[in-house]
């Protein structure tokens, strides 16, 4: 045996068992000096044992090779059975993705299932698995459910039944507890002075018909007070109240409307994996979003994500003077326990957002309170430059606007922050400002979103009123003091609410016209509005330009897209904006540009038929339901064809909204 060369162990297990042999030989060689008749007698005993030791060694190694002969055959028979007849579907590919070979049940799962053909005639799953190198998916054919095992070493998919499992799976789902609150949004505005029989009926007939929906769809109801409703159904009956999309919304509005009394509903839902408790919060959580945004709409919130339906209408005015009075009276207190008052509003601000923002320093001022504006010079855009420019001559009001460094400055653990005209933390003016402050306040006149500024000590958010101004105009109206606004004061406040009432005409309310003649009272000058309205001959063209590139897209949804890579003002492409939906046959209009950031801005206006704040949402953005906009980091082209397609979502069906994380 060569150095190096390794004894195996079958063979070294043969030489020991030959070690008994020859030790007998060599005793039998020793014995045999002295006694070799013995030892002669012993050599042939030993040679027939050793015989019948080799026939029996060689009888049980054909034995044991028979026996895993016959474990092999029928492993193997065993293997091509399970290869064949198993209710496993097998299938092998080549390269190019063609079927190679597919046992009978592969067979039965496709029908006319043939050597040569491509994976993508079969499903298109097949080859995404491959592309991407996922090992496992799940396959939907008919009624049947697979899952698909794939392995690439060897260009196998294996496929196997878990209809049974996704049934019970499916059973599990339908079953969960959904938890719901129903409230009536105007119930109290709207049955204030009318006779207890027309207010008897209202009830009766609401009542009958929310019994009827529920008895409809499998959902239990009980009315917990005049205005409120608790509901309880599954997740089966829930997928059906979607697919009719809530219908039940138009019926009580319409039904209630022939009694001269129109009552609409807010629903807000909690579903999902979460224990019933969690669902209960969520419940409320929902329904609270959906009288943020308007009321007369459904938010369902379902493991973290929320989706609207509904909100397809104008807001009916439903605010009241003595909230108004509470909320004056709130804020004073907060006020006059802070150090002192910082306020911002939103980013590119336009009139709402800095006459508010004015409306609230002249607040502070009439309790004593320092005040400070924070708007760095980078926000200062042209649709607020002629005011700023007039602002420039007041110096007691100009050294009240400070950048984000010397905001940074002032604020200590009694500093007050006042937003205004947003209510988003991604869209203030600093937003790494808002972790600095203990006590926040938010003042704003949006639809509310799921993206919300945390905790504020007080929140004044009404979407029923025109503007942010407005609000903040009867908010000093309350305060107990005989101070007048200044003219520019009352001036910039009273831009604020034409601007987003685009001269009185959208969103206006008789509020609105309340605080527009006590603006005017204090001296608010609407030629001087009108100069800061206007527009040169240069914005003009420039407007021009961008709306001889309008196409009506589809349904009187009319998209402008500015030249790429041309800047264009944030206050132009809404001026742009409301220009388009001027024209004849216009039911909403878009236009699209890019901004000196390097973002590409939308603006979206409609006469109130289309909800474009349902659109802009489907885009992040947000806004009114006439009103609305977006900024988004793509092209200008990219988002053109971002828009068509939130159109052609919103057009599909335009009771249901969008979905968001």
């Amino acid at each position: 045996m060569g150095l190096g060369q390794q004894v195996s162990p079958e063979r070294e297990q043969r030489f020991f068992r030959f070690v008994p042999y020859l030790l007998i030989v060599a005793l039998l060689f020793v014995i045999a000096v002295d006694h070799p008749i013995i030892a002669a007698v012993g050599a042939v005993l030993t040679t027939a044992l050793f015989v019948l030791h080799l026939l029996e060694e060689r009888r049980g190694r054909k034995s044991w090779e028979s026996y895993v002969a016959g474990i092999s055959i029928q492993v193997e028979d065993t293997g091509q059975d399970a290869l064949t007849n198993m209710p496993i579907g097998i299938l092998l590919y080549d390269e190019e993705a063609r079927v190679t070979w597919f046992n009978d049940p592969m067979r039965e799962i496709f029908g006319d299932l043939a050597m040569g053909n491509v994976l993508t005639d079969l499903d298109p799953l097949f080859v995404e698995m491959i592309g991407v190198d996922e090992d496992q998916a799940t396959l939907e054919i008919g009624e049947s459910v697979y899952r698909v095992f794939s392995n690439s070493e060897n260009r196998t998919f294996y496929l196997f039944d878990m209809t049974e499992e996704a049934q019970v799976e499916q059973q599990l789902v339908d079953n969960q507890t959904v938890i719901g609150v129903i409230y009536l949004d105007n119930y109290d505005e709207m049955t204030q002075g009318i006779e207890d029989q027309l207010r008897s009926e209202l009830n009766s007939r609401v009542t009958q018909l929310l019994n009827h929906w529920a008895a409809d769809h499998g959902t239990y109801i009980k009315r917990t007070a005049s205005d409120r409703y608790f509901i309880v159904t599954t997740e089966e009956n829930l997928r059906i109240l979607e697919r009719s999309k809530f219908t039940i919304l138009d019926t009580v509005r319409e039904e209630t409307s022939q009694r001269g009394v129109q009552l609409t509903l807010s629903i807000g839902i909690g579903c999902g994996s979460d224990p019933i408790p969690a669902l209960g919060l969520m419940a409320q959580s929902s329904l609270d979003l959906a009288l943020g945004r308007g009321g007369d709409q459904v938010v369902i919130k379902r493991d973290g994500k929320v989706r609207f339906y509904g909100g397809k209408t104008n807001p009916t005015e439903k605010r009241t003077r003595v909230r108004a009075r509470v909320i004056a009276n709130s804020l004073r207190d907060l006020m006059q326990e802070s150090s002192r008052v910082l306020i911002m509003g939103h980013r590119n601000p336009d009139m709402d957002s800095l006459g508010s923002s004015i409306g609230i320093l002249k607040l502070a001022e009439m309790n004593d309170k320092e005040a400070h504006i924070v708007l760095p010079e980078a926000d200062i855009g042209q649709g607020i430059r002629r005011m700023m420019n007039e602002i420039s001559q007041e110096p007691k009001l100009e050294t009240r606007f400070i950048n984000a460094f010397q905001a940074d400055q002032l604020i200590d653990d009694q500093a007050l922050l006042i937003i205004v005209d947003t209510h988003k933390p991604s869209l203030v003016v600093v937003p790494a400002l808002l972790e600095r402050f203990e006590r926040l306040v938010v003042i704003d006149h949006h639809r509310r979103g799921e993206d919300f500024i945390e905790e504020p000590v007080l929140v004044y958010l009404e979407p029923y009123a025109s503007s942010t101004s407005e609000l903040v105009t009867e908010l000093i109206e309350y305060q107990p003091t005989n101070q007048k606004l200044a003219m520019l004061e009352a001036t910039a406040l009273l831009a604020g609410i034409i601007v987003d009432t685009k001269g009185f005409t959208l969103r206006t309310g008789s509020r609105t016209f309340d605080a527009a003649s006590y603006l005017r009272s204090q001296g608010a000058d609407t030629v001087l509005v009108q100069e800061f309205l206007s527009q040169d001959l240069e914005t003009y063209v420039e407007q021009s330009h961008i709306l001889e590139r309008t196409e009506v897209y589809a349904a009187g949804m009319a998209i402008a897209t500015a030249e790429p890579g041309v800047i264009h003002d944030q206050v132009l492409i809404a001026q742009t904006a409301d220009q388009l939906l001027s024209l004849q046959g216009i039911r909403a209009a878009f236009v699209i540009a890019e901004l000196q950031d390097g973002r590409t801005a939308i603006s979206a206006r409609s006469l109130g038929e289309v909800n474009v704040q349902l659109i802009m949402e489907t885009l992040g953005g947000g806004g009114h339901l006439t009103n609305a906009a977006t900024q988004m980091t793509e092209s200008v082209l990219t988002v053109a064809t971002e828009l068509r397609k939130a159109i052609d979502h919103y057009l599909e069906d335009e009771t249901k909204g969008e979905e968001t994380e």
